[in-house]
């Protein structure tokens, strides 16, 4: 019998044969990113196909994303947008930043994507001040000890009807430890109980296999 995670792998291939055709700009973003040293810890292709939907579903043209890494999951965003749309990344790495960047002009969406250097707790507050928010979609995928800070930004920054996605909330499974001495594992617990009492929005958490093992999204839409 095959393992959980070679299934996994499997299934996720085969859709990816019938949902997601070969995109030779995609493809050479991830190669770029594992041969200039940054970590593949994107979203995978099916999930960044995830994202667009969301994106089109919303109809979003103003679009926050925390965290960008090599850039992949900012191309997928940016592909759902009108030409008038934006994506705005932040970006905390300034070498992931510039190879975000130019990931993003070999894709073509230079137009459609900035990408925002600096911690994101300290670019954030500096969004509503260029007068550039509300944003209608926001995904959140950086540091996870932060995603309590990520999120009471994220509600500021939004409006009725945003949607808000956060990537990494399983953890393999370890969400449910209440006693992880891992602040990631803390911070997802924290950012959790902050959707459970927030009035303010409405969310579900859906559990993921696939090419990236174990994990899973939570998604909302402030009231």
């Amino acid at each position: 019998m095959m393992s959980n995670e070679l299934i996994w792998d499997q299934v996720d291939q085969y859709f990816m044969e019938k949902l997601i055709p070969e995109d030779k700009a995609l493809k050479q973003v991830l190669i770029t990113n594992r041969e200039l040293g940054i970590p593949e810890i994107d979203v995978s292709p099916t999930q960044g196909k995830l994202l667009y939907l969301f994106a089109k579903m919303k109809g979003a043209r103003n679009v926050l994303e925390i965290g960008t890494l090599g850039g992949y999951s900012s191309i997928w965003l940016a592909r759902a947008l009108p030409e008038s749309g934006k994506v705005y990344t932040l970006e905390m790495e300034q070498k992931y930043a510039d190879i975000a960047k130019q990931n993003i002009k070999q894709a073509g969406c230079e137009n459609k994507v900035e990408v925002i250097v600096g911690k994101a707790l300290d670019t954030l507050p500096l969004l509503k001040e260029r007068g550039i928010t509300p944003f209608d979609f926001i995904f959140i995928d950086a540091d996870k000890q932060n995603n309590p800070q990520y999120l009471r930004w994220a509600l500021k920054l939004s409006e009725s009807g945003t949607i808000i996605v956060a990537d990494n909330v399983v953890r393999n499974g370890e969400v449910i430890d209440a006693n992880s001495k891992d602040e990631r594992v803390q911070g997802i617990r924290q950012f959790m109980d902050i959707i459970a009492n927030e009035p303010r929005i409405e969310a579900t958490s859906i559990q993921t296999v696939g090419t990236k093992g174990y994990d899973g999204f939570v998604i909302g839409v402030v009231k």
